[in-house]
């Protein structure tokens, strides 16, 4: 761990950074190909209703929620590594098991079943993952590079999603679903070796005793609820947007997830020192409402084109919400407990895509599909409101 933080050259800080969440876009980009086709799978090649695919989507994100405070506990008692390696493993084994269920797309039911256990299994990986490579760099370079290194995290992961999607319709429209499989296992085995190569880091030693995760969590609650809220938005996009298209008869679905993914690439790399300079809730105020204003887009977009203005948009203003209300977040909790409360701070966001498949996919079954932008963007304005509430309460000091 370095004892000057200060004197670190800022562009050993970026390739520090860079090397560590080069693991988290490993695990996204594993996500990111089977994003894009497995809805199409379930409800077209199998048979299944949007709402039995947006739950089998989600199921992912319950195991992701159970292994976040353990994941986060791991890393405050043994560091980083030994949570990343289980996580690559974990994407290997998901790509094996989708395989399997290509295998089976004949028998619909056996062919769903895996698919429920590739999800769970997917959510292992990506709730050792999460907090993981930004815990790695934290240590490496100091507390001091929080915000940047959660930054440069959602980076990772939005740009792996972005490169991810379209590659992984294009291998299933090409060789078939069974192909993704076999990418992902080698993508897994490859971020295995990688994680094999660096040098494991732990946390400093700290005589503060460290609080129960309940606490902790309790703690983070308040600025995971506005998260919670926040990605309700990309939850509907990531998961419905082929499947909202295809209603519409428009072309195009990945494109608009991957311009979702270039913006908010786009805003984290121009945008980044405004949590520093403006603070993070009126970071997080200010990205709440204009990712509400894209997805009103979206709402009352009647072409595809200006479906993609709207993504975009909500992209933007998605971009920097995580780590402006997570600076804040962390900065509640004692460094001894740093892993944990990332982690626990991200349970919020495994929870929102966790409940997003089967609550927009019951707007959709029970009221249509064109009702469920205008249901995300009513949460994620809730989440807006939330955050200016929270604001105005540490302007008056009743939060530290």
């Amino acid at each position: 761990m370095q004892s000057a933080h200060s004197e670190i050259p800022l562009s050993k800080v970026r390739f520090t950074i860079i090397g560590f969440v080069t693991f988290t876009f490993i695990g996204y980009f594993t996500i990111g190909l089977a994003l894009g086709i497995l809805p199409v799978f379930i409800h077209q090649k199998l048979g299944y209703s949007t709402m039995v695919a947006g739950v089998i989507i989600s199921l992912q994100y319950v195991t992701t929620f159970l292994l976040r405070g353990y994941a986060g506990s791991i890393v405050d008692k043994k560091g980083p590594k030994p949570a990343v390696l289980l996580s690559m493993i974990g994407f290997s084994l998901s790509g094996i098991l989708m395989f399997a269920a290509y295998l089976f797309r004949d028998i619909p039911a056996l062919s769903l079943g895996t698919l429920v256990l590739t999800r769970l299994m997917t959510g292992f990986a990506e709730g050792l993952i999460g907090a993981s490579p930004v815990n790695w760099a934290i240590f490496a370079l100091g507390d001091k590079y929080t915000g940047r290194a959660m930054s440069f995290n959602g980076i990772a992961s939005y740009g792996a999603l972005a490169a991810g999607a379209p590659l992984g319709l294009i291998l299933n429209n090409t060789f078939g679903m069974g192909s993704i499989g076999i990418v992902i296992v080698a993508v897994g085995i490859i971020g295995l070796l990688y994680a094999k190569s660096k040098t494991a880091i732990r946390g400093t030693h700290t005589s503060a005793a460290r609080l129960p995760f309940i606490q902790v969590l309790k703690t983070v609650a308040p600025f995971g609820m506005c998260l919670a809220l926040g990605g309700l938005g990309f939850g509907t996009i990531s998961t419905f947007i082929t499947l909202y298209y295809a209603y519409l008869n428009w072309t195009g679905a990945v494109l608009c997830l991957s311009v979702f993914s270039i913006l908010f690439i786009v805003g984290r790399i121009i945008f980044a020192r405004s949590i520093e300079t403006s603070g993070g809730m009126k970071t997080a105020v200010w990205c709440l409402a204009l990712e509400s204003t894209g997805l009103m887009i979206l709402w009352l977009a009647n072409s595809p084109h200006t479906a993609l203005v709207g993504a975009g948009i909500a992209g933007l203003g998605f971009s920097l919400v995580f780590p402006a209300l997570g600076v804040e977040a962390v900065k509640l909790v004692p460094s001894s407990n740093q892993g944990a409360a990332i982690g626990g701070y991200g349970l919020f966001i495994d929870l929102s895509l966790g409940i997003t498949g089967p609550l927009v996919g019951g707007v959709a079954s029970h009221f249509g599909m064109l009702y469920i932008f205008p249901f995300s963007m009513t949460m994620v304005f809730s989440g807006f409101l939330l955050a200016v509430f929270i604001w105005q309460k540490q302007k008056k000091g009743m939060i530290a």
